[in-house]
């Protein structure tokens, strides 16, 4: 698990670190706009990328944006991330299928020079000029 992502900070500490109030982090919460990683006794847990999470949210309602429209762009946001990861594998695809593309392309070149060099053989054994 990366740095980012490990649960560490209780709401107090989180909230602090986001600059805002720890019932703030309660309704985002129930908004959906937060999910803190949960201990088996209940307790909230919150990453350093949960703290960015809430910084960014802070910052698109201060833009204006309601909870609704922040949790839109929350949803875009992952859904291009998503689409990200998915067009990089498809792009590892293509270059492993050129790489075999090319392999298979210079073993039938090669397969051509040796038919070459065999008629070539042949003709000159039988006396014919090409």
């Amino acid at each position: 698990m990366s740095e980012t992502r490990r649960a560490v900070f209780v709401i107090s500490v989180a909230a602090e670190l986001a600059g805002m109030h720890p019932q703030t982090l309660r309704i985002y919460e129930r908004k959906g706009l937060l999910e803190p990683f949960r201990t088996p006794g209940g307790t909230r847990r919150y990453s350093q990328e949960d703290i960015e999470r809430l910084q960014l949210i802070q910052e698109l309602t201060s833009q204006g944006l309601n909870l609704e429209g922040v949790r839109r762009v929350l949803a875009l946001q992952e859904e291009n991330r998503t689409l990200k990861r998915k067009l990089d594998k498809l792009r590892d695809k293509v270059d492993d299928l050129e790489d075999e593309m090319e392999r298979k392309l210079e073993e039938v070149r090669k397969s051509h020079r040796h038919e070459l060099v065999l008629r070539s053989e042949v003709r000159h054994l039988f006396g014919e000029d090409g």
